[in-house]
């Protein structure tokens, strides 16, 4: 659910700002089966990147779910899934992203995703898996916050 803030005097929890530095372990990116979705926009710009048609990459990398796309995903372990763009670094153990530059909204967004924003108790829920959301690195400031949500910056 959305958290437009028209009144000052109501803003949310995360007004102060957030604290966000990633960190490259992955766990956004793998886990249990679910779902990536992006745009018809989005999907022109992946296919440019990996120099193929839009046809060729929706065959060869995403599946069509309660009538949207999604990317696909890679079983690595028992109910285990890593996105099929998902790199690892057997040397660093950092992983990556083959399609960073164009990554979806979806990926690009993480971790200020308004399910992970409804409250502190959601942010910290999130945060078990994500020890970027633990670190003090980034600042992320309310602005951005917004922009990243699709927001009106000045949050009217």
């Amino acid at each position: 659910m959305s958290t437009p803030v028209t009144d000052k005097t109501k803003l949310p929890w995360y007004a102060p700002g957030m604290s966000f530095e990633c960190t490259q372990c992955g766990n956004c990116c793998t886990g249990p089966t679910g779902f990536v979705w992006f745009t018809p926009e989005e999907a022109e710009k992946i296919a440019a990147h990996l120099e193929m048609s839009v046809d060729e990459f929706h065959k060869r990398y995403s599946r069509k779910l309660l009538g949207r796309r999604t990317l696909t995903e890679i079983k690595i372990a028992r109910g285990q899934y890593d996105c099929v763009f998902l790199t690892r670094d057997a040397e660093t153990g950092k992983t990556g992203c083959s399609i960073y530059p164009v990554r979806p909204t979806q990926c690009r967004t993480w971790p200020f995703w308004e399910s992970n924003l409804e409250s502190p108790e959601a942010w910290e829920h999130a945060a078990r898996n994500c020890p970027g959301m633990r670190r003090s690195g980034n600042f992320v400031p309310i602005e951005e916050i917004r922009i990243r949500l699709g927001q009106n910056p000045e949050g009217l």
